[in-house]
């Protein structure tokens, strides 16, 4: 999600549409660890090109926040793509702290990084820092960021899209005119996309929205329970909540659940990951719908994407990451548990043709 960002599948969606989405996360200290991921590499057939045919080539991920299930899963595809190309990571996590961010990019522009991935981040405290990376020549690859910086490549899922798949769902769940509640924050350039789409949305359905709470942070996910329990003691009559990021998701869950209203509230969320899943498909729950793209996908994805622009192969400056809408119906009906099946039951998901070479070892999915 700048911080967050699904195709359509056989998922009893017949009126949705194309569409793509992601999220975000990040560490307060460097780390080289390349992680544990369940992805495997496929052998790369071609010969490397400079600058990767000299050996390791250092590289860093600056993320203004890898809190949560998503963000790991995000950050253990990027690691795994990485350690497969020979590339040397350095990770920095900001924690949510946005002055943190602009000092962790600083630190990885003196690293000596030919590359620096930016996931997420405001652009007010990062913009600067951007400038300055180019301005030396390093290759800035940014997911979910907003920049107009001239040579930076920005990477994405479609947001606008994503939302408009979950709130179709929304709009046959609860129909017309109904009270509806919002989670979400501004100030992230995935979710104020999202909140774009939802404006329009309120709008063409003649939703009354009752409230709008939400924060992020480093528990976004509890820290979100109080807050919608107490949207929800004065307005326990809403026929749906839409909260259009997981963490999110997860505490207007947990506050409804909280208030008993499982069985009059409907949550409807964004992004997709194994907690989500297994909260989705969990007994009595509210979450319904929601949409996204394979985190781990993504995060290998986004480093591919790097790895081509340092060896002057990429010839474009955005990527765009389909997504795909998913159903607690379709989760229940294809006993789906985990991200491994979930991959298995919508081949959709995985990204191992975007951004890609015969000399790149590319972690599947």
């Amino acid at each position: 999600m700048s911080r967050t960002r699904l195709p359509l599948a056989a998922l009893s969606l017949a009126s949705l549409s194309a569409l793509v989405l992601s999220g975000c996360s990040q560490s307060s200290d460097a780390s080289k660890d390349a992680g544990d991921t369940a992805a495997s590499a496929s052998a790369a057939t071609g010969k490397k090109p400079a600058p990767f045919s000299a050996g390791a080539v250092k590289v860093a991920l600056v993320r203004q926040s890898g809190a949560g299930d998503y963000f790991e899963q995000w950050g253990n595809g990027a690691k795994a793509q990485a350690k497969a190309l020979g590339i040397d990571l350095t990770v920095y996590d900001a924690q949510a702290d946005n002055a943190k961010q602009a000092t962790d990019l600083s630190s990885a522009i003196n690293s000596g990084a030919k590359a620096i991935i930016i996931d997420h981040g405001f652009p007010a405290t990062i913009q600067p820092e951007i400038d300055k990376a180019v301005k030396k020549g390093i290759k800035v690859v940014v997911y979910d960021v907003e920049t107009a910086t001239k040579g930076v490549v920005a990477t994405k899922q479609d947001d606008a899209s994503m939302a408009q798949a979950v709130l179709d769902v929304m709009a046959q769940k609860v129909g017309k005119d109904a009270k509806v509640g919002y989670v979400n924050v501004a100030g992230y350039a995935a979710l104020d996309k999202r909140d774009t789409v939802w404006a329009k949305e309120v709008a063409a359905q003649g939703w009354k929205q009752e409230f709008k709470v939400g924060k992020v942070t480093d528990s976004t996910a509890t820290d979100n329970v109080p807050l919608v329990s107490a949207a929800l003691t004065q307005h326990g009559d809403v026929a749906g909540v839409f909260a259009p990021y997981d963490e999110l998701a997860k505490g207007t869950v947990l506050a409804v659940q909280n208030k008993k209203l499982q069985d009059k509230v409907k949550v409807f969320g964004a992004d997709v990951s194994n907690a989500d899943i297994q909260q989705m498909t969990a007994a009595d729950s509210p979450w319904v719908a929601t949409a996204g793209t394979d985190p781990s996908a993504v995060g290998a994805a986004v480093v591919r994407t790097t790895a081509l622009e340092l060896a002057g192969q990429l010839n474009k400056t955005s990527v765009e990451f389909p997504a795909v809408a998913i159903t607690q119906d379709f989760l229940r009906e294809k006993k789906i548990e985990n991200m491994d099946q979930l991959r298995e039951a919508l081949p959709a998901l995985n990204l191992s043709q975007v951004s890609t070479a015969d000399w790149i070892s590319n972690v599947a999915h």
